[in-house]
């Protein structure tokens, strides 16, 4: 299938350093000026069409600039001894490292997440108002890893059990290997034919979309290849049903992270016992 871009934009340069004093959090931990002055170069309105136009996707070869890109690559490194490795027999496997992690080992990534500038574009985008996920949610942001030969995910919807749609925003971070996103654009739009499509997404790379709405896949990962990739995930309504979060902690705890990380708040809190 044949290679498709959506726009080519450079990669933006790094945002300047706050003077600021040393007890107040450094500028590398602030990457909301990186986004800002990375969006301010875009042509969102146009992004915003073909947005639209492709059913809720989007793919941008290039977002964020180099000095970001470049501490992702770091933190992905640092953390990969840490990662839950999950297999599911025709389906899926591979590594993650969930957002419960990441709150304590890398907050840059929980700081990039939380940007009021990459929030406001992707509402541009969008055309939604857009919120966080729940602090509960291990998926709100999280690290995959394909590292070991057959490493991959097969065609699937990314399901969201929120009351309010759930957009995903994939960010590469790390790619020396052989695997693609495969995608198939209005599946479930029966007056516009589906529309195959395939990528690799490069470092500091993005694709956005509407999870129940893009049916995808990573191909398998060869010998010593190795991919990592970042998602954020915002919602329209944080709100969702008890028996439906259930589910969805019980496939988290299965299919990604484990039911130590999953579930360790919640048993976190029963032990702590009355206040």
């Amino acid at each position: 299938m044949p290679e498709q871009v959506t726009g080519d934009i450079a990669i933006a340069p790094a945002a300047p350093r706050d003077a600021e004093p040393a007890a107040t959090r450094p500028a590398a931990r602030r990457p909301d000026a990186a986004v800002a002055g990375v969006v301010a170069r875009l042509d969102t309105p146009a992004l915003r069409q073909d947005f639209e136009r492709q059913g809720a996707f989007l793919y941008l070869d290039s977002f964020l600039g180099p000095d970001e890109t470049a501490q992702l690559v770091a933190l992905a490194r640092a953390l990969q001894s840490g990662l839950n490795r999950n297999y599911l027999p025709g389906h899926k496997q591979g590594g993650s490292v969930s957002r419960h992690t990441i709150d304590e080992k890398a907050p840059f990534i929980a700081d990039l997440y939380r940007s009021k500038s990459l929030i406001g574009w992707l509402e541009q985008v969008t055309g939604d108002k857009l919120q966080v996920c729940p602090e509960s949610d291990p998926h709100a942001y999280a690290l995959y890893y394909y590292t070991r030969p057959g490493d991959h995910i097969g065609w699937h919807y990314d399901t969201s059990y929120y009351d309010g749609r759930r957009y995903t925003l994939l960010i590469g971070v790390l790619d020396e290997s052989s695997c693609r996103l495969d995608y198939e654009l209005h599946t479930r739009n029966p007056a516009v034919p589906d529309e195959p499509g395939s990528v690799q997404i490069p470092p500091g790379g993005i694709v956005l979309f509407d999870g129940d709405k893009l049916r995808h896949r990573i191909t398998p990962a060869g010998p010593n290849e190795i991919r990592v990739s970042l998602t954020f995930e915002y919602v329209t309504d944080p709100g969702m049903r008890p028996w439906l979060r259930l589910i969805s902690n019980m496939k988290d705890a299965v299919a990604y992270f484990g039911f130590r990380q999953v579930f360790r708040r919640l048993l976190g809190r029963k032990s702590a016992g009355p206040a």
